[in-house]
């Protein structure tokens, strides 16, 4: 699991996310959730793992621990815009050590709804969140089927 965000779930990031009032606020708490990625290897900068549908350069590297039937995914990313980095940080908070049926039974558009995300985010960076949300998914029906 990336060490940094262990201590930063989804339910503290939500949390945060109700004390700030103010959107410039929470765009630097964004930004600073990215700051806090672990740094992505450069052999994981591969085409295989480029996320198609962002408009920013977004990678997503996911490992599966096999655990019987019920694989494990763990996940390490980056992307060359700082807000973007912050919604992989958000999405890792959100799926990043969980089973692959846990994963599938993660309801991503009523958890980031929660945050308000895409009310004051672009249409493409919008797009882009649910691009890594569906690639993430289909990472963890991938393990699935192989387990």
């Amino acid at each position: 699991m990336n060490e940094t965000l262990r201590s930063t779930g989804y339910d503290e990031i939500l949390a945060d996310f109700e004390l700030l009032d103010d959107w410039e606020d929470r765009y630097r708490y964004v930004i600073e959730l990215g700051k806090r990625l672990k740094p992505l290897p450069d052999e994981e900068r591969s085409p295989a793992n480029k996320v198609q549908g962002c408009v920013s350069q977004v990678w997503l590297s996911t490992t599966v621990h096999p655990d019987g039937g019920n694989p494990r995914l763990s996940f390490v990313g980056d992307s060359d815009a700082h807000i973007v980095r912050g919604l992989i940080a958000i999405l890792f908070a959100l799926y990043s050590e969980r089973t692959a049926r846990e994963i599938l039974a993660v309801d991503a558009t009523g958890a980031l709804g929660k945050l308000h995300l895409t009310e004051h985010l672009t249409p493409q960076r919008s797009n882009g969140l649910m691009a890594m949300v569906k690639r993430i998914r289909s990472d963890a029906e991938e393990a699935l089927a192989r387990s």
